[in-house]
């Protein structure tokens, strides 16, 4: 029960809050005959603007007193869609909005959900892109406008055509359901190799004890050779220093960096916190964190990149902690779950990966894609 969470809660308490005060007569429960049909829709509107500014609120407590937990991952987006889906039905339900829109955007929903039920049965995390917040904050603009635009009354066809807040929604309205859409196919292009995955041919089988074919290997090495490279070349550009705090990469990640004539110039050096212990004392992990959640956590990795920013004096850090495998798996994160976090004077966030292969790919995509968080960072 954090406060992020709490207000979580209270979002999804309020929706019927907000439904009531949309469909039902309230001002006739209340004795209020003066408060009109337009006024109430208002009304409604300001509700609903006030509900929706909690899921910005909530977000804001996780990140900044780093309590981002499962819990809240699961409900947050659960209560966004809660109260998008009502304020969608109400609006059918008060003839303001035809459903075809309301269609497109609750298939779209199932169909991500579906999505993401075949993901974590195969033990994946498909990040949400940028498509998604962006279309749930024009979702929740339409809704107001339209709550507004009902509010005015319109004495002919031509009349409506013609008023700015009549164009206005439906052209946010026509953003949205764009943005769904292209939200939709882009986690259906995300997951295109779930959905038509089989089993790998003889031809194509792993070189024997190593789990990954040699040429797998070398593309890799050949990527991060060169993505190090340009790691060390944009933070001599700005002027700024790096460093690490590793724990499954052993240094590697270092190594890469180091490896790069000049680095001497931006990398303040690394820190392989491979066991607990190391997390906690020199790092900085919560120790009760490690204890309750494990070293492959969230907040681990936000907890490591930050301590990592202290005990470096540096511009950018990077921590990687996670399962190379071949054993170390745990009841939902898989062998290949790795958390990579990234922290600079601004602020610190944390991604989770899925990766395939044996140990040594799975250390080799972690050594990328950590050298590729950087390199954002730098940006």
């Amino acid at each position: 029960m954090t406060p992020a969470n709490i207000v979580t809660l209270i979002r999804i308490c309020l929706v019927p809050v907000f439904v009531l005060a949309i469909v039902s007569p309230w001002p006739l429960w209340m004795g209020l005959p003066d408060i009109t049909t337009e006024a109430k829709r208002l009304i409604a509107a300001g509700i609903f603007i006030l509900i929706s500014c909690t899921d910005w609120l909530d977000g804001y407590l996780a990140r900044s007193r780093g309590e981002v937990t499962d819990f809240g991952k699961f409900m947050d987006p659960l209560a966004d869609k809660i109260l998008v889906a009502a304020a969608l039905i109400a609006l059918v339900e008060l003839a303001v909005l035809p459903g075809w829109p309301v269609l497109i955007i609750l298939a779209r929903e199932f169909i991500v959900s579906g999505i993401r039920m075949v993901a974590a049965s195969k033990g994946e995390v498909i990040a949400a892109s940028w498509y998604g917040k962006a279309k749930t904050v024009f979702q929740m603009i339409a809704i107001v406008l339209f709550l507004a635009k009902d509010a005015l009354v319109f004495p002919s066809a031509a009349a409506a055509f013609s008023n700015p807040l009549f164009l206005l929604s439906w052209t946010v309205m026509a953003i949205a359901l764009v943005l769904t859409i292209m939200s939709m196919l882009d986690y259906l292009v995300k997951a295109r190799h779930l959905l038509k995955r089989s089993t790998p041919k003889a031809d194509s089988a792993p070189a024997a004890g190593t789990g990954e074919r040699p040429t797998e290997v070398a593309a890799l090495q050949r990527a991060i050779d060169a993505e190090a490279r340009i790691v060390v070349e944009r933070a001599d550009e700005r002027g700024l220093t790096v460093g690490t705090a590793e724990s499954l990469t052993g240094g590697l990640i270092a190594a890469m960096l180091t490896a790069v004539p000049g680095s001497s110039a931006v990398v303040r050096g690394g820190v392989v916190s491979y066991v607990n212990d190391v997390k906690e004392q020199v790092l900085g992990v919560s120790g009760d964190v490690l204890s309750r959640q494990g070293a492959v956590d969230e907040l681990v990795a936000l907890q490591m990149a930050r301590g990592a920013l202290r005990e470096l004096a540096c511009d950018v850090t990077v921590s990687v902690t996670g399962i190379a495998g071949p054993t170390g798996a745990e009841p939902g994160k898989p062998v290949g779950t790795v958390w990579i976090g990234c922290a600079t004077a601004r602020g610190t966030h944390a991604e989770e990966h899925h990766f395939q292969g044996g140990r040594d790919s799975v250390r080799l995509q972690t050594v990328l894609a950590a050298l590729k968080a950087m390199e954002s960072a730098l940006s």
